[in-house]
C-alpha cells in the first residue's frame, strides 16, 4: 500500500514537471541531450517511426507500438525499452485536453552501458527476446527518472549528478526483466551486435538493392543466421526491415515536401512506382496521396483543437 501510494506521488510529479517541458515534436536536446518530453491532448492516428534505443515512461495517458504483427501497449504501470532502431508504428490510445498523454524518453548512452558492464557487471535473469518490449514499471526505476528530471531546475547540479543517475537507470535496465537483452545489444561480438550493425548498414543504404548475402558478409555472419537473429530482435526479415524504412521515408517526404509519387519512390530506392504504390497501400491502409492528405486533415483537427 505504501508502495503505491508513493509511486502514484512520484507519477503525479512526473506528470506536472513532464507539462512544463513538452513540445509538438519532443526532439532531445531542447533540455538535455538525451531526454525528450511528449504531449498529447486526442488519441492520434497511427503513425510510423523509427525507435532508436531508449527508455520510454509514461506519467499519464497510454500508447501502443506496433512491431512486425505483434503490438505492445505501454501505459503508466509499464515502461517500453527498445535497444535497437526499430521500425514501427506508434499510437496514442489514452488521452484528453483534460487528462492529456504524457511521457518522457531517454536515449540510452550505449557508451556508457559498456562501462557500466565493465565497472559494475550485474548477473541477468532471463532469456533475451525482442529489441522493443514492455514491462512493469518499478518504484526504484520511476524515482531514478523522477530525480534525472528534477536536476533540469539547476543546470549546475545537472552537469554533476546527471551523469550519475543516468548511470542508475541503466543499471536498473540491466538488473530488470529486459536486462539480458541491453546487455547482449553492449557485447562485442555477440550476435544481437552483429544484428546492430546490420540494422545500422541497412539504415544508411535502404535505398539500394539489398542482397543478402552481401549483408550477411559485411556484418560476418551466415545467411541463415541473419535471418534467424534478424528475425528474433527485430519481428521482420531483412527485406522487410528495409521495406519499412523506405516507406517511412516516403511517407515524411510526401508529407513535408512538394513532390508528385513517382519522384519519392525512386528516391527512396523504388524502381517502378506502381510496386510502391502496392506496398505503400498495404503498409499505411491507402494509396499515397489519399494517405497523406487524410493524415493531414487529421493533424490539423489536433493542432485546431489543442
Amino acid at each position: 500500500m505504501i508502495r503505491s501510494y508513493r509511486m502514484g506521488l512520484d507519477r503525479e510529479e512526473l506528470a506536472s514537471r513532464i507539462e512544463r517541458y513538452a513540445t509538438a515534436d519532443g526532439a532531445c536536446g531542447r533540455f538535455h541531450p538525451r531526454l525528450a518530453f511528449f504531449r498529447a491532448e486526442a488519441p492520434e492516428p497511427r503513425l510510423s517511426m523509427v525507435y532508436d534505443p531508449a527508455l520510454v515512461l509514461v506519467a499519464q495517458g497510454a500508447k501502443q507500438v506496433i512491431l512486425g504483427d505483434e503490438v505492445h501497449r505501454y501505459d503508466e504501470s509499464n515502461y517500453l525499452l527498445s535497444a535497437f532502431d526499430l521500425p514501427a508504428h506508434c499510437q496514442v490510445v489514452e488521452a484528453s485536453p483534460q487528462r492529456p498523454y504524457l511521457c518522457v524518453k531517454l536515449c540510452l548512452d550505449m557508451d556508457r552501458l559498456r562501462e557500466l558492464l565493465v565497472t559494475a557487471p550485474v548477473a541477468l535473469p532471463g532469456p533475451s527476446g525482442r529489441g522493443l518490449a514492455v514491462s512493469p514499471l518499478d518504484p526504484g526505476l520511476l524515482d531514478a527518472m523522477l530525480r534525472l528530471v528534477r536536476l533540469l531546475d539547476v543546470p549546475g547540479d545537472l552537469a554533476v549528478l546527471g551523469p550519475l543517475v543516468e548511470r542508475e537507470i541503466l543499471y536498473r535496465l540491466l538488473t530488470g526483466p529486459q536486462g539480458q537483452r541491453l546487455r547482449e545489444r553492449a557485447v562485442a561480438g555477440s550476435r544481437s551486435q552483429q544484428v546492430a550493425r546490420a540494422i545500422d548498414w541497412l539504415r544508411r543504404h535502404y535505398r539500394q538493392p539489398l542482397r543478402i548475402g552481401d549483408l550477411a558478409a559485411e556484418v560476418a555472419m551466415s545467411t541463415s543466421s541473419l535471418h534467424h537473429h534478424f528475425r528474433a530482435v527485430t519481428a521482420m526479415s531483412p527485406l522487410q526491415y528495409q521495406k519499412q524504412l523506405r516507406l517511412q521515408e516516403a511517407r515524411r517526404l510526401l508529407m513535408s515536401e512538394a513532390g508528385d509519387v513517382a519522384s519519392v519512390a525512386h528516391r527512396v530506392g523504388y524502381e517502378s512506382p506502381s510496386q510502391f504504390s502496392r506496398e505503400y497501400s498495404r503498409q499505411f491502409g491507402a494509396p499515397p496521396s489519399r494517405d497523406v492528405e487524410h493524415l493531414r486533415r487529421s493533424l490539423e483537427r489536433q493542432a485546431a483543437s489543442a
